[in-house]
C-alpha cells in the first residue's frame, strides 16, 4: 500500500454494466502457457462503482482473493478484499464472478460464508496491531470486506531494502508488539493461518498491523474437498501438510518464526513439506551465531520445531519470553528494552 493520493471520492452509484471484455486478462500463477495451472480470475477494473465505494487500484492477488484501493462516497481511501479463490471462479459481465462448475459451487459458497462471517468477528475486533474493517458486504454474487488502508510499507518491503539482518532491537519490538493483536485474534477462537512478512504492514510510527487473515483458506482446507490446499512455502507450519485437524495457536507461532527468519536472512526457512520428509535445515542458532542474541535464535528455533508440541503453545507464552529476552539484553543493548516498553504503551 502507498500513501493517499488525495484524490476526491466520487458518488456511490450502482455497479457499472462493463463488457467482459473491459476487464483485464485473469492471472495465472506460474508459467503462463501451462494450462493446467489454476487462475484467479480477472481484477476489477480502476473507476468500477462497488457499492459505494470506487476502485481506484489493486493493490495484490494471491490464492483467495484480491486487494484494490478505493475510495468511498466521502473521497476517503479505504482497502477492499474481494473473496476470489484461485481456479475456483471466472469473471462475467458487468463484474459478478460464478462458480466454473458445479462441483466448485459448493466449496465456493462454502468459503465464501465462512469469509464474510471472518469479516463479522473483524468488525468487533477493534486493536491497534490488527487490521481494522470498517465495512462487510456481498455483491457481484461474492463477498467484500472492507478496511481501514494503512500508511506506511509491509515488513517484506522493509527486509528488501535492507542489505543485511533486520537491527534486532525494533525487530524484536515490532514482534512483541504484533503479538498482542495475535493474542486478541486467538482469544476470540480464530487463527490467522496465513502470517509472513507480506502480511504484517508496519505504519510511519514503527507499529506493525497484522493484515489479511486466511479464514477463507481455512474453510477450504478443511471443507468439502474441492481444490488443492494452498500455502506459502517456508511460512506454512507442517500440520498444514499432515494432520490439518492440529492447527492451532502453534500454527500461527510457527510462521511467526519463519518470518524472524526473513527477518535475518531474507528468505524464509525451507518449506515445511520438505522437513517432514527430511529435516536438513541447519539450526537458526547455529545459522545466525553471532547475528542476534543467543537466546533470542534458541527461542526463535523452538518456534520453528516440525513437532507442534514443541513450539510455544500460547502467543501469550511466546510474547512473556521475548520481553524476558529483552530484559536480559538489557545490559548489552542500553535502550532497547526501554525502547520495546515505550512501543507497548508501558512507559
Amino acid at each position: 500500500m502507498t500513501d493517499d493520493d488525495g484524490r476526491a471520492g466520487a458518488s456511490p452509484a450502482a455497479p457499472s454494466t462493463r463488457a467482459t471484455s473491459d476487464f483485464p486478462q485473469a492471472s495465472r500463477p506460474g508459467a503462463a502457457s501451462d494450462a493446467d495451472q489454476p487462475v484467479l480470475a480477472a481484477p476489477l477494473p480502476a473507476g468500477y462503482r462497488l457499492e459505494a465505494y470506487t476502485i481506484d487500484c489493486e493493490i495484490s492477488g494471491g490464492g483467495f482473493g484480491r486487494v484494490y484501493k478505493a475510495r468511498d462516497a466521502e473521497g476517503t481511501t479505504v482497502a477492499i478484499k474481494e473473496y476470489l479463490p484461485l481456479g475456483v471462479v471466472e469473471r462475467m459481465e458487468g463484474g459478478a464472478v460464478r462458480p466454473l462448475s458445479d462441483r466448485d459451487r459448493g466449496v465456493f459458497r462454502y468459503g465464501m460464508r465462512c469469509f464474510f462471517e471472518e469479516g463479522r468477528a473483524l468488525a468487533n475486533l477493534r486493536h491497534p496491531n490488527v487490521v481494522r474493517v470498517t465495512n462487510f458486504f456481498r455483491a457481484n454474487d461474492t463477498a467484500y470486506m472492507v478496511m481501514h488502508y494503512e500508511h506506511g510499507k509491509t515488513l517484506q518491503q522493509l527486509i528488501q531494502h535492507e542489505a543485511g539482518p533486520m537491527h534486532e532491537g525494533f525487530v524484536m519490538a515490532a514482534f512483541i508488539q504484533l503479538l498482542n493483536g495475535l493474542r486478541e485474534v486467538h482469544t476470540r477462537k480464530l487463527l490467522h493461518l496465513d502470517i509472513k512478512p507480506a502480511n504484517i504492514y508496519i505504519r510511519k510510527d514503527r507499529s506493525p498491523v497484522l493484515m489479511d487473515f486466511g479464514a477463507a483458506r481455512q474453510a477450504l482446507v478443511q471443507g468439502p474437498p474441492a481444490i488443492a490446499p494452498m500455502y506459502t512455502p517456508g511460512y506454512a507450519a507442517p500440520e498444514f501438510y499432515k494432520g490439518r485437524d492440529r492447527l492451532g495457536p502453534w500454527t500461527d507461532i510457527y510462521s511467526i518464526g519463519a518470518s524472524l527468519v526473513c527477518c535475518l536472512s531474507r528468505r524464509p526457512p525451507p518449506p515445511a513439506d520438505q522437513r517432514l520428509k527430511e529435516d536438513t535445515m541447519v539450526p537458526v542458532a547455529q545459522a545466525y551465531a553471532g547475528t542476534y542474541a543467543q537466546p533470542f535464535l534458541e527461542l526463535i528455533d523452538t518456534m520453528l520445531a516440525v513437532n507442534y508440541l514443541e513450539r510455544p503453545q500460547s502467543v501469550f507464552a511466546l510474547q512473556k519470553r521475548l520481553v524476558e529476552l529483552a530484559r536480559e539484553s538489557e545490559k548489552a543493548r542500553p535502550g532497547l528494552l526501554s525502547a520495546i516498553k515505550q512501543t507497548l504503551g508501558l512507559e
